[in-house]
C-alpha cells in the first residue's frame, strides 16, 4: 500500500518527530497551514492503511509511526526499479548516474558505498 503526496508530507513530519499530537503536526507545516480536519483525514487515512498508529491521551491524541521510513523508501525504490527498469538494478544505476548529475565527488562516494557493500558479500 502506498501513500498520497500529502500523506506522505505527514508521515515524514512524524517520522522526524517520532510521536506527536494534532498541534505539534500543525506546527511542523510552513505557512500557509492546512485546516486541522485536512490534517485529521489524513491521519485516518493513514491509520486505515496501517501506517500509523495512536494512543488516546484524555481528550487527545498521540500519533506515531508504524512503518520506518527506511522500510518504506525501500519498497518504493524496489517497486520502482522492477517497473520502470525492468527490475535490473544496474538499469536504475546508470540512469541515476547520468541523469543527476552527481559531481565527480558525489560519484566516488557512491562507488566507496558499493565497495563496502562488495566487501560484505
Amino acid at each position: 500500500m502506498q501513500l498520497s503526496k500529502s500523506e506522505e508530507e505527514l508521515m515524514n513530519i512524524l517520522w522526524k518527530q517520532k510521536k506527536a499530537f494534532m498541534k505539534d503536526l500543525l506546527d511542523a507545516y510552513p505557512e500557509p497551514k492546512p485546516a486541522s480536519t485536512t490534517i485529521a483525514t489524513l491521519l485516518k487515512r493513514m491509520a486505515d492503511k496501517k501506517f500509523i498508529d495512536y494512543k488516546t491521551l484524555g481528550r487527545s491524541r498521540e500519533y506515531f509511526p508504524l512503518v520506518k521510513k527506511k522500510d518504506y523508501f525501500s519498497k518504493h525504490v524496489n517497486g520502482l526499479i522492477k517497473n520502470f527498469f525492468n527490475d535490473s538494478a544496474s538499469q536504475f544505476a546508470s540512469f541515476f548516474t547520468q541523469e543527476t548529475n552527481l559531481s565527480k565527488m558525489e560519484l566516488e562516494e557512491l562507488k566507496k558505498l558499493i565497495d563496502v557493500e562488495l566487501k560484505k558479500k
